[in-house]
């Protein structure tokens, strides 16, 4: 199974709307979702499952890759690593499943996945963690194949 969490680019700042699930990106989170989303759109296998928390700044991120994906209040602000992974039926989904969402949660997934002993990372505004899990000799274990984020792109 691979499992790629997509933290939500640049977001406007709470203050402005009052609401946190209401908060929309900005211009440079725009341009920082289009082109995560063009690098995305040429890897991800036909077939892949798309969610995305149900936080506006998170859906107008997933909406940039022009792909259907459904929404879920487990993958909403302050949700945790084991709603995420419950959500996506880790390790044994049979596609490629990539998430939408927030700090920390999908810092806290890639730290519990990868055996991190801080017990979370840091996921930069608008990149992704590309995580695979792979039975080896009886063990099992999630590798990291590839994180990318949109200014590098």
């Amino acid at each position: 199974m691979d499992l790629i969490l997509w933290r939500h680019a640049e977001a406007i700042d709470l203050e402005l709307v009052g609401d946190d699930m209401a908060r929309t990106l900005t211009p440079r989170g725009e341009k920082q979702a289009a082109r995560m989303a063009a690098w995305l759109d040429r890897q991800l296998p036909d077939g892949a499952k798309i969610w995305s928390s149900p936080a506006l700044r998170a859906e107008h991120t997933a909406r940039a890759l022009q792909r259907k994906f459904r929404l879920s209040p487990a993958l909403a602000p302050l949700s945790g690593p084991e709603d995420l992974l419950q959500l996506v039926q880790w390790p044994h989904a049979r596609s490629c499943v990539l998430v939408v969402g927030h700090q920390p949660t999908l810092g806290q997934t890639v730290a519990r996945l990868v055996g991190l002993s801080a017990g979370e990372c840091a996921v930069k505004k608008g990149a992704i963690w590309w995580l695979r899990y792979r039975e080896r000799e009886d063990q099992s274990h999630a590798v990291v194949v590839t994180v990318q984020s949109p200014e590098t792109l």
